[in-house]
This record gives structure tokens, C-alpha cells and sequence, in this order.
């Protein structure tokens, strides 16, 4: 079990009763924002005329519903500023069947996104977007925003124009955060597409005692977050032959860590089923101090 607590400068008893209480005393209000994961979401963003100070938000594209969702949800806004948006990363390629239109991207697309959020604005005081807000990696709109999460990469294979998009996203300050691919094929081929962004930067092994893991949690052990589904049948863990969890990362030439990579895990997973009752709580509680810790060192780094 993960020994974590809140750093010294958070108010540790109100933030872990906060979790808490978001993780099982606010299902009934998960349920409404956040439909079911087989619910088509909003398109990626794109790029168009806003009005100023604002940004375009997408769009729900035309993908036939198989949800059973009955509850009405709230519409989700075009126009709205905030200070932080959970920003996914929309690319290319992968798919095999999952996520929105066979898109690997899209994996527990919005629920997840959604369900995060929801405790985030309960643990911390940031200003946050309740939405999703899916970017594609060409996109130049992909600069106003410092956080970028994507997973399933293991599947992926970037296309020019995105490799361009990314390094230039990650050089001028983005922070991106990989995660939900597993076992020693699914590394190559992602080891691979990042060489591909940045030749010239290792990826390396983040210690426990690097800031990203102390920046409003204190983390001392790195867990395996299991997918629902899998850990529901039977207990297991691991997926593939990724026994062991890692957490590496990428730096730029100043030390500034760009990318977080969580191998053999699942964090997101945790996000999107924490509100279940027989997900463990050790899971749903490490995931999503692991996802407040990564979000507060992009916007203070």
C-alpha cells in the first residue's frame, strides 16, 4: 500500500478526507457529468476565430451512441476560460478496436478526463475546467495548454507533423504525461516515436526523491494501478509481461522534466472507475494523488 501523505505546506486531514468523500460520497454527481465510457465524446479542438481571451472548445462528433446512460447531462460550453484544462492528447494512429472510433487515444475518453476533474476542484484551489478539452498534436492550440496527457502509447505512430508539434509544444515549456501501456513490445515502439521528438534526450529513471513526486503529495512508493476489468476477474495486476511499475521521465538541457512516463499502469483506469465500490481504494487513492502531484509540477515549473 502506497505510504503517501500530503506535503507540509496542504492541509493533509482536509485534503485526505476530501478524497475521500470525492471517491464515495459523490457517485450520484459522477454519474451525471461523466457518462459511460462507451459514450461518444467531444471531437478534438480546433483551431478557429474566438472571441478574445477565450478558447474554442470542441465539438461531439458524429459517432452513434451505444451508451446506456439515461440521465440527462449538462451541455458543455464552447467558450469558457479557466486556468487549467485537462488536456488529452488526440494523435493519429493506433486503434484496435477501443475508444472512439478505434482510436487508441480515446481510451476511457471522457469519462476519465471528467471524473479527475471532479476531484481535483475538491483537492486543490485550482481553476479548472470541468470538461474534456482533446487536442491534436499538429495543432498550434496545443500551446495554451502547459498540461498534455496521453496513453496507449504503445500503439502509437506519430506522423511528421506531429512529431514537430510535439517537440515544439514540450520546448516551450508543456509538460506531458504518458500513461496506460504495458510490458517490454508496447516500450519499444514508444521508446522508438520518442527518439523520433527528441534524439538527443534520454529517457531516465525518476527517483522518489525528484520534486514531481512531492510538489502537494508526499509519495515514498510507486504502485501498479490495475485496470478495473482485469483486477475485477481476478486479481491481477499486470498486463503482458509488465510486472513491475516504472516512472521515468524526459528532461531538457536545464533539468526541467517534459515528460512523465507511467509504465506497467494504469492511472487513468483509476480515474474513471474510483466511484465503483469494489475498486480498491489503495488504487483509486494513489492514482489520483499521483495525477494532482503531475498537474500542480506543470503549472509551477
Amino acid at each position: 500500500m502506497a505510504r503517501s501523505r500530503p506535503a507540509r505546506s496542504t492541509p493533509s486531514r482536509r485534503a485526505a478526507a476530501a478524497l475521500v468523500a470525492t471517491l464515495y460520497g459523490a457517485a450520484t454527481l459522477i454519474a451525471v457529468i461523466a457518462p459511460s465510457d462507451r459514450a461518444p465524446g467531444p471531437a478534438p479542438t480546433t483551431l478557429s476565430s474566438t472571441p478574445p481571451g477565450y478558447l474554442r472548445l470542441g465539438s461531439p462528433p458524429s459517432l452513434p451512441s451505444t451508451s446506456t446512460q439515461t440521465t440527462p447531462i449538462p451541455q458543455r460550453p464552447d467558450y469558457e476560460w479557466h486556468e487549467f484544462y485537462f488536456t488529452r492528447a488526440a494523435y493519429s494512429s493506433g486503434g484496435y478496436g477501443w475508444g472512439r472510433g478505434g482510436r487508441s487515444w480515446a481510451i476511457d475518453y471522457p469519462k476519465s478526463d471528467r471524473q479527475f476533474m471532479t476531484v481535483l476542484k475538491r483537492l486543490t484551489n485550482l481553476d479548472a475546467f470541468d470538461w474534456e478539452n482533446a487536442v491534436t498534436l499538429d495543432n498550434p492550440a496545443l500551446r495554451r495548454f502547459p498540461f498534455l496527457y496521453a496513453l496507449e502509447v504503445g500503439y502509437m505512430s506519430l506522423r511528421d507533423e506531429e512529431i514537430v508539434g510535439l517537440r515544439d509544444y514540450l520546448k516551450a515549456g508543456g509538460f506531458l504525461v504518458i500513461d496506460d501501456f504495458w510490458g517490454s513490445r508496447e516500450w519499444a515502439q514508444f521508446e522508438y516515436q520518442m527518439g523520433l521528438v527528441f534524439p538527443n534526450h534520454p529517457i531516465i529513471d525518476l527517483d522518489l526523491d525528484h520534486p514531481v513526486f512531492n510538489t502537494f503529495y508526499d509519495i515514498d512508493e510507486i504502485l501498479q494501478v490495475p485496470a478495473y476489468g482485469r483486477y475485477w476477474r481476478g486479481g491481477q495486476t499486470s498486463e503482458r509481461d509488465g510486472y513491475v511499475p516504472y516512472v521515468k521521465g524526459i528532461e531538457d538541457h536545464d533539468g526541467r522534466l517534459m515528460v512523465i512516463i507511467n509504465w506497467n499502469t494504469d492511472l487513468g483506469d483509476a480515474w474513471e472507475w474510483a466511484e465503483q465500490p469494489d475498486y480498491p481504494l489503495q488504487f483509486s487513492t494513489f492514482a489520483f494523488q499521483m495525477g494532482v502531484n503531475m498537474i500542480v509540477y506543470a503549472m509551477s515549473h
